[in-house]
C-alpha cells in the first residue's frame, strides 16, 4: 500500500481517482490546489503525487518545481490538454511520467505502481548509503581524534595527494574512506589496492592494466585501476610494499597525469586522485633502497597520522559502544548490557593490533555472553581460546 497524493483543482477528478487508488489498497490524500498540496508535502511523506498542470493561482508546473526543492517524490502529471512539448518540459523539471486526461486505468495504475517501485528503490537506497557510511565513521571524541577529523575536513576539498601513516588495525582506510566522502570526487569511484597483498610481479598490472596478449595469461584487454578510478580516487594500501619498478610508473602517472597498459603504446589521460597508507616509516625505506624519495614527495603533499589505541584510551568505551550495537544487529539479537568494569578493563588492555584486534574481541564476547559482558568474561574472553 502506498500514500498517494492526488492534486487537482476539479472535485469529481479528484473523487473518481480517489476510488480507483483506494479499490487498489492505496492511502490517498486529496489536494484542491498547489498551495495546499505543497503544504501537505512538507508536513507528511507521500510515495507518489498526482499532479493536474492547469489550476488557478499556482499551476502544476510550478508546484511540481517548488516540489523538487526539497522533495524526491516521484510526481505523475495530468493534464487535459497534454502535448508533447508540456510532457518533455514537465519530465525536464523533474516529473516521474506524464499522463493524458481521461487518464487511462491500466496506464494509471501501470505508472503509479512504477512510480511506488522507484520510490521504495530510492528509499533503500538511502537507507543502504546511510548504513555504509556508518561502517565507515571514525568513532572517538578524544583529541587526537578530533584533530585527525578536523585535518579530513580541511584536506578532503582539495585536489592534494595525502600521505596516511600509522600502525596495522588504526583505521588508515577509514580516513582515506572519509577524504573520498568528503571530497568533490565522492559520486565517483573509491578503487583500494592493497600494495602487500598482490605480487610483485602483477602489481603493474592491476595499477595500469594490460593488453590482450601482453603475457601468458592476458587472454584479453583490462583496464587498470588508475582508469577504473578516473574521476574519482585511488587508495594505494601499504605503498612500502610496492615494488621499485611499479613505483617508477606511479611516479609517472602522478606527474603526468598519464598511464600505458602493459603491453601497451598508448598513452591514457586519467584524472585520479591518489591517497596512499602505510605501516612503514618511508624515510627509512628510503635510505634502506627500497623506496623511490621523488616519489615519496609527490605522495606526501599532505601527511596524516593515525594515532594507535594506546594513545587515545579514552575512545575504547566508544568504540566498544558501537561494536557491540553493529555486531549484535548483524548477528540478529538484541545487543547484550555491557557493564562499566568491562569497558575499563578493555581500556586496560595492550592492544598491539589496535581498533581491528578490539573490534574482533567484541565480537567474541558478544556471540559468548548474549545477555551481559562482565569484567570477568572480558578477563576470560580477551585472548583467543586455544
Amino acid at each position: 500500500m502506498a500514500k498517494i497524493l492526488v492534486v487537482d483543482d476539479e472535485s469529481a477528478i479528484r473523487r473518481t481517482l480517489k476510488d480507483i487508488l483506494e479499490f487498489e489498497k492505496h492511502e490517498v490524500t486529496l489536494a484542491p490546489n498547489g498551495l495546499e498540496a505543497l503544504e501537505l508535502a512538507r508536513d507528511q511523506a507521500f510515495d507518489v503525487v498526482l499532479l493536474d498542470i492547469k489550476m488557478p493561482e499556482i499551476d502544476g508546473m510550478e508546484v511540481l518545481e517548488k516540489l523538487m526543492l526539497f522533495s524526491d517524490v516521484p510526481v505523475i502529471m495530468i493534464s487535459g490538454h497534454g502535448n508533447i512539448e508540456t510532457a518533455v518540459e514537465a519530465i525536464k523539471k523533474g516529473a516521474f511520467d506524464f499522463i493524458v486526461k481521461p487518464p487511462d486505468l491500466n496506464r494509471l495504475l501501470i505508472t503509479v505502481r512504477n512510480a511506488v517501485d522507484k520510490n521504495e528503490l530510492v528509499v533503500q537506497t538511502r537507507q543502504l548509503k546511510k548504513e555504509v557510511d556508518k561502517k565507515y565513521d571514525i568513532v572517538g571524541e578524544s583529541e587526537q581524534i578530533l584533530e585527525l577529523k578536523e585535518m579530513i575536513e580541511k584536506v578532503a576539498p582539495t585536489t592534494a595527494r595525502v600521505l596516511i601513516s600509522g600502525e596495522n588495525g588504526t583505521g588508515k582506510e577509514l580516513v582515506a574512506r572519509q577524504i573520498h566522502e568528503q571530497s568533490n570526487r565522492n559520486k565517483s569511484p573509491f578503487i583500494e589496492v592493497n600494495c602487500a597483498a598482490i605480487p610483485s610481479e602483477l602489481i603493474e598490472s592491476q595499477l595500469f592494466g594490460h593488453e590482450k596478449g601482453s603475457f601468458t595469461s592476458a587472454v584479453k584487454q583490462r583496464n587498470g585501476d588508475f582508469e577504473l578510478a578516473h574521476g574519482g580516487t585511488l587508495f594505494l594500501d601499504e605503498i612500502g610494499d610496492m615494488s621499485l619498478s611499479a613505483q617508477a610508473k606511479v611516479l609517472r602517472a602522478l606527474q603526468e597525469n598519464k598511464i600505458t597498459r602493459v603491453g601497451g603504446e598508448k598513452e591514457i589521460l586519467v584524472d585520479t586522485r591518489v591517497i596512499a597508507a602505510t605501516n612503514k616509516d618511508l624515510k627509512k625505506e628510503i635510505k634502506n633502497g627500497n623506496f623511490r624519495e621523488d616519489l615519496y614527495h609527490r605522495l606526501s603533499v599532505i601527511v596524516i597520522y593515525v594515532p594507535p589505541l594506546r594513545e587515545r584510551k579514552t575512545d575504547i568505551g566508544l568504540l566498544v559502544e558501537r561494536f557491540v550495537e553493529d555486531i549484535s544487529a548483524m548477528q540478529g539479537h538484541a545487543a547484550p548490557k555491557i557493564t562499566e568494569d568491562a569497558i575499563e578493563a578493555l581500556a586496560n588492555y595492550h592492544w598491539s593490533g589496535n581498533v581491528r584486534e578490539l573490534h574482533n574481541v567484541v565480537e567474541r564476547l558478544v556471540i559468548l555472553c548474549s545477555v551481559e559482558i562482565s569484567k570477568e568474561d572480558v578477563e576470560r574472553y580477551v585472548k583467543p581460546l586455544m
